[in-house]
């Protein structure tokens, strides 16, 4: 029997291969890496594709995974990333095809991006890079620059911040937990889930332009969809308070990110933090590397901690092409509808 052939487009680490070679498969490996996830173009990678039984990586942006790369292979059972989130796969067309796209939302993942998300919030808003400056370099002492934002309801009458959520999901559920005890107002759009997602969560239920409106904090987290893709423009932009800040630790592309930065050019929101871009890894000439301390930026890292980062998407990964390759359904299944076709076509036909 051919040995099955495991195209790792985005090797995570050594890690991510050695398990298919020492069960007998064929891998060839691309380019793309976490650390750069640029890699091969589509057009190499359909190359590689040829006759694969699975593809399997991290996130890539030089290429998609797209009708023409599910086409190179006939046997072609699984696309498995170590991420989450599917943007650079065509899902409506592996679904057509018979082709499983699983994902990895490890708690490790996601849980690290809503902290993250917390410490853009606090940063923007408690100012500790300024206050640090001013003490380091004896710039300023108790100045009105220092002055930050007080974030929770008080007694006297402070009514607290409006944190706007937009994605409802396990990210921004979990930052509705951790927000719980700040005696902020939550408020959160997200029309895929139900409305006792709202009411568990003590959120209240808006559409985007009340939460845009009203909102002091702004955060996103939602996947990368043609539905999601500059869902926030410049009419959205408009939308916010002057004083409001808008955080992203989605995807880029979610943000017009020329209309962001004009927004911010023209004092139209207050503030930004972004640990996400358009184009990644961010180029050197882009405006927001200019910007002051009103942006606070990172480099997709919001999940990367120590004992957590890809290391467990890696594992969830690895195994639901293993169980593809063994004739059995993944478990982290992305477009589930395709599950009774694929069932059709491979259940129990193992090539491991």
């Amino acid at each position: 029997m051919t040995a099955p052939k495991v195209v790792v487009f985005a090797p995570g680490d050594q890690r991510s291969y050695e398990r298919f070679e020492e069960v007998g498969c064929d891998v060839t490996l691309g380019k793309a890496s976490w650390a750069d996830p640029t890699g091969n173009t589509t057009e190499e990678i359909a190359a590689m594709a040829v006759d694969a039984d699975a593809l399997v990586g991290t996130s890539i942006k030089g290429g998609r995974i797209d009708r023409s790369v599910m086409l190179a292979s006939e046997q072609l059972r699984i696309v498995a990333k170590y991420t989450v989130g599917v943007d650079e796969v065509d899902t409506d067309v592996a679904t057509e095809l018979g082709i499983i796209v699983t994902h990895a939302p490890t708690e490790a993942n996601w849980g690290g991006v809503v902290e993250t998300t917390m410490q853009q919030m606090l940063t923007l808003l408690k100012k500790p890079r300024q206050r640090d400056e001013a003490m380091k370099h004896g710039t300023a002492w108790r100045t009105p620059a220092l002055t930050a934002t007080h974030i929770g309801r008080r007694e006297d009458g402070y009514p607290g911040l409006t944190v706007g959520i937009v994605g409802l999901g396990r990210i921004g559920g979990r930052l509705a937990q951790m927000l719980a005890p700040w005696r902020v107002r939550m408020i959160a759009y997200d029309p895929y889930q139900p409305i006792d997602r709202f009411i568990h969560a003590n959120v209240e239920r808006v559409d985007l332009d009340t939460l845009l409106q009203e909102s002091d904090v702004v955060t996103l987290h939602v996947i990368l969809t043609p539905e999601t893709h500059h869902m926030i423009g410049e009419r959205e932009l408009g939308l916010m308070k002057p004083s409001a800040i808008l955080l992203n630790t989605s995807r880029g592309p979610v943000i017009d990110e020329k209309a962001l930065v004009a927004a911010l050019q023209n004092e139209t929101i207050a503030g930004a933090g972004l640990d996400v871009f358009e184009v990644e890894p961010l180029p050197m000439d882009s405006p927001l590397r200019q910007m002051d301390e009103r942006v606070l930026l990172s480099p997709h890292v919001a999940a990367h901690n120590h004992g957590a980062g890809i290391g467990p998407g890696i594992e969830w990964g690895t195994e639901d092409v293993l169980r593809a390759l063994r004739g059995e359904v993944p478990e982290h299944v992305f477009n589930k509808d395709v599950i009774p076709r694929w069932r059709e076509r491979f259940e129990g036909r193992a090539l491991i």
